[in-house]
């Protein structure tokens, strides 16, 4: 029940925090986007970081992208980065993989940023989000 009221609670305060600043969360970022539209997947990336959430990220985010004028297609090419709730070794399935590991080969490392999960969750983010937007030039041009 904890875990369920927290990750509700996430999702409903960054959805809400989103919507109360909507107006300068827009106008400070939208002549970055409007540059370098692949800025906004890195904002998925950290408002997921926050809200340990894919789903809150989205519903908080994704109307945002929207606003800017992001081509839908591209939205939907950036999505995979919405899952950067590895990037802090606090959520509930890194720990207990952790936990569970005897031989010790998965570990929290020195510097906390060093974990067993960054690499591996870096790598297919990119990977996924690059060709995401390799498909959507494809086929939209």
């Amino acid at each position: 029940m904890v875990a369920v009221i927290g990750i509700f609670g996430l999702a409903w305060l960054g959805d809400s925090f989103i919507a109360a600043h909507k107006e300068a969360v827009v106008a400070a970022i939208s002549h970055l986007t409007e540059r370098a539209p692949w800025t906004f997947a890195i904002g998925l990336f950290a408002a997921s970081v926050l809200l340990y959430s894919q789903a809150a990220t989205a519903r908080a985010l994704m109307p945002l992208g929207v606003a800017l004028g992001i081509p839908p297609q591209f939205l939907v090419a950036v999505f995979p980065s919405v899952n950067g709730y590895f990037f802090i070794p606090t959520y509930g399935s890194l720990i207990a993989a952790v936990n569970f590991d005897l031989s010790g080969t998965t570990h929290i490392g020195r510097y906390v940023l060093n974990h067993s999960f960054m690499m591996p969750g870096l790598v297919a983010t990119t990977v996924a989000v690059a060709v995401g937007l390799a498909i959507a030039r494809a086929l939209f041009g």
